[in-house]
């Protein structure tokens, strides 16, 4: 295992790899945001908003 660390810096190595992560997980994060099941924001099952209603005026004939 040793010789391993020969081949790579570890510093540049370590670096690469925990960047790596924190973009899994903010992938990972963002993809569970986007589901209503696991939305912990909005909270499960949270309906969108309602939709205004707009009443059109009726002309006498």
């Amino acid at each position: 295992m040793w010789r391993l660390w020969l081949l790579f810096d570890p510093r540049r190595t370590l670096v690469a790899l925990f960047t790596f992560l924190f973009a899994l997980a903010l992938i990972i994060h963002f993809i569970l945001l986007s589901t209503n099941r696991f939305n912990w924001l909005d909270g499960p099952g949270a309906a969108p908003a309602p939709k205004a209603a707009i009443e059109l005026p009726v002309k006498p004939v």
